[in-house]
This record gives C-alpha cells, structure tokens and sequence, in this order.
C-alpha cells in the first residue's frame, strides 16, 4: 500500500507513558494503565488491564477480560467482530484476525487518507483455537519482536507434541506435569494432543479451569478434561496434567510421584532458560511468530514504514532495512513475555 498523504504517521499515533496514543481518536492501544478509552488487541495480562472506563476489543476478548477480571462492571465494553469498522473521533478502526490465541487481533486504523496496522501479538502457523493472521496492507506496520533473532526457528508443533507423547509411552509410571501459560497455551496443547491422537482425559491443575471453561463456551472442544482435586493419586500415572510454569516448583507438585516437569514456550530453545525454568521435557511450543514468520510477514504486508516493538527490536529493524523497509524501534513500556 502507497501512502497518498503527507501527514507523518508519529503525529496522529506515538508513544506515551500511558501507552500507545491515537490522537484524533483519543484512544490508547493495549495500554499500560487504566484510561478512559482503550482498544484491546488480546486478552494476556500484558495487553489488556482492569479499570479501562471503556473498553473496544473482539467479543472473544471481552469475555476473557470479564472471566480475569471480575466482570469488568464498570467499563463501557464495546465489542468489535473481525471485519467490522467503527469509527471513534476522526479514525476508523477495524480489527483483524492476529492468530495468536482466541479472539486476538491486530488493529487496523485509517485517518486522512493513512492507514497504520498494530499487529498486537501474533503467529502464522496453524492454531486449532483462533483464525489465522491476516496479513493487512498498510502504510505503517508496527510489530512485535518477541523472538526476533535468527537463532529462534520454532519447530513443528505436533513435532513437539511427540517428543511428550513419545516420553509418556516411555515412562508409563511417571506423570508427566506440562507448564503451560493459562490462557492460549493451555488450551492449544490440548487441542494438539488432541490432534495427535490423545483421546484419554487431560488433567487441569486449578487455575486452568476458568478459561479452558471459556474456551468451551467459545465453541472450542477440548474433549475429556478434568480438574486433579477430582482424582486419586493412582490415576495420575502414565496421566497428562497441564499446570502453570510456576507450579512445577511448589508444593503442588509434590503429590505426583516421581512426575516428569515439562515446559512449553518458544524459550525453550534457549538452554540455560530451559535449565532456569526446571523442565526435565522443554518443548518449544509458542505462540509468537519466530524469525522466519517475521521476516516473512513484512514482506507480506508490504508496508513501507515498520516500527518494531516488544521484545528484540535492533535485529529486525536491521532486517527490514535490508529489504528497503523504513524501519525503527518503538519502545513501549508494561510489555512481558506471558504467553510465549
């Protein structure tokens, strides 16, 4: 997409210390604080906050925002389908497809002729729980960078899922306890096992529940799940039980004999966070976009301006600028690694 005006894009849409600022439409994207008018790209702790006055997101979104927090019932929600336009102050805003975990989306804004596409977070392979990343023409493409050095090729996910399987096969004894991050992760590896041909109950440590019920309620089936506190210790041998990475370490942990602690996160591929992490079984299963599906994807969007946010910028902006891309990094502060 060529860009037909010569309004500077960093004069309608910049960074605050609040967060991301539209200023035509007095609205900020994700931000990092409560604020009168947000639009949400996703429903992780790092994008979306409690306390908004009102809040534009997918309805998928919302109603994962309502399950984190409470109901939100004092923020005006507005929901949003993939491919509709609304228009607030002097911006119209569309949300699209992002392919990052249920109801995730890039936002899509177009002002005096201009159009800026903030990708929020997202992936480009195949996930069984949301629709695929649609690539937006635009003038400005702002992305994220969470594994953007060469060294992050993630490999096949149900490539990953075997090497679970294939250890579960091997140690019939042992229960395998899998770290996966509560919202997306949680609710992909199921739906991957399922894939895989696992047909036997999954088992869900508590804080799992709430959005995998969610997930249900979505129209996504997640087949035989159940919560541990229904069970007896000799049924978890040779069992599957999904936890939160920081479970594997607690006390939780120890009413499983002998389990085997796995993780799933695209940072396993780094060793010394797999050893951090205490995963016997590392699995590198993201849900962020790896170098290839970067790289790929500003190519596909053909934006000639990129501003690059949240994680390794220096290395993709480099890259973009390799291709002729005008690129540069846009710091934006309150972001972390949750559902990686």
């Amino acid at each position: 997409m060529t860009d037909t005006s010569s309004l500077d894009p960093r004069s309608w849409l910049y960074p605050t210390p609040r967060g991301l600022y539209c200023k035509p439409g007095d609205f900020y994207i994700d931000p990092a604080v409560a604020v009168p008018r947000a639009v949400v790209t996703h429903g992780h702790g790092d994008h979306a906050r409690p306390g908004h006055r009102a809040a534009l997101a997918t309805p998928e979104t919302l109603a994962i925002m309502r399950t984190r927090f409470e109901g939100m019932p004092d923020t005006s929600q507005q929901p949003l389908k993939y491919g509709e336009s609304v228009r607030i102050g002097d911006v119209d805003v569309e949300l699209a497809p992002a392919g990052h975990i249920l109801g995730s989306a890039q936002a899509v804004l177009a002002f005096e002729g201009q159009r800026i596409v903030v990708s929020g977070d997202f992936k480009r392979r195949p996930d069984p729980t949301c629709p695929p990343f649609e690539p937006i023409p635009c003038d400005v493409f702002i992305t994220e960078a969470t594994f953007a050095l060469p060294v992050f090729h993630h490999p096949s996910d149900m490539g990953e899922i075997g090497k679970l399987l294939r250890s579960v096969a091997t140690f019939p004894e042992r229960t395998h306890l899998v770290g996966v991050y509560a919202l997306g992760k949680c609710q992909r590896v199921i739906k991957l096992l399922r894939a895989a041909g696992w047909d036997k109950r999954i088992w869900l440590h508590g804080s799992l529940m709430a959005l995998c019920t969610l997930y249900q309620e979505q129209g996504v089936d997640l087949g035989d799940i159940a919560h541990v506190s229904d069970a007896i210790l000799e049924n978890f041998r040779g069992a599957i039980v999904l936890c939160p990475p920081s479970a594997l370490a607690d006390r939780w942990s120890r009413r499983f004999a002998d389990p085997v602690p796995a993780v799933c996160s695209g940072w396993m591929r780094v060793r010394a966070r797999a050893r951090q992490s205490g995963a016997e079984l590392p699995l590198i299963i993201s849900d962020h976009a790896d170098w290839p599906e970067l790289c790929q994807t500003l190519k596909d969007v053909g934006a000639p301006k990129v501003w690059v946010t949240h994680g390794r910028e220096e290395a993709l902006v480099h890259m973009a600028r390799s291709l002729g891309i005008d690129a540069e990094a846009l710091h934006l502060a309150g972001r972390e690694e949750e559902g990686t």
